[in-house]
């Protein structure tokens, strides 16, 4: 870890995450990213996030989507999904989400192509491989799939409660479209008509 700042300070079996340096620090030699010791077992990724759409700093909504979710949405590619830990969250700025939400509700799509992988929030699982030359199993995100898929599928059959949000029902068609362009789930019945 020649050239990263703080490198000779951590313990090889300690859970790290990056940090962008500040700006007054010039040392030629480091890197742009700084190492530090985190509690969790994970790399915690970007919390607060631009619109994954216009790059806007001012976020209105945002939406949990499944990891595989990711590979469809631009610059996706290089992440490992299936080291993704829980949901990815999407942000979005006020006109973007109305964009979204029109075409989850008016035409039954989802965005995610559009979607810039680079601006999501995500927790990733420490890298035992990197870490302790030890390889890791694949992690299986079946689970976690099927879990969100139950939840949108019950967002979606209580649509006309007057307490499901617009919001709970965008991300339910956006997860279900999700899955379906995925090949994890089967096109279903027509789920909104409104």
């Amino acid at each position: 870890m020649r050239g990263v700042r703080g490198a000779s300070q951590i313990d090889s079996s300690a859970h790290i995450s990056c940090v962008p340096r500040s700006v007054d620090e010039t040392d030629p030699i480091e890197t742009d990213t700084t190492l530090r010791p985190v509690s969790d077992a994970v790399y915690a990724g970007l919390k607060n996030t631009p619109c994954c759409l216009c790059g806007g700093d001012d976020t209105h909504t945002r939406i949990a989507v499944p990891p595989r979710a990711l590979t469809l949405m631009k610059n996706g590619g290089p992440i490992s999904w299936r080291d993704v830990v829980g949901t990815v969250t999407l942000r979005f700025c006020a006109d973007d989400w109305e964009l979204v939400g029109d075409l989850a509700i008016e035409m039954d799509t989802h965005p995610l192509s559009r979607c810039n992988a680079a601006h999501v929030s995500l927790d990733l699982r420490e890298d035992h491989e990197a870490l302790l030359s030890a390889t890791k199993a694949e992690t299986d995100q079946t689970e976690l799939e099927a879990r969100l898929e139950r939840e949108a599928e019950a967002t979606l059959d209580a649509v006309d409660d007057p307490y499901t949000e617009e919001r709970d029902v965008v991300e339910a068609i956006v997860v279900l479209r999700a899955l379906e362009e995925l090949d994890v789930r089967d096109s279903p019945r027509d789920t909104l008509t409104t």
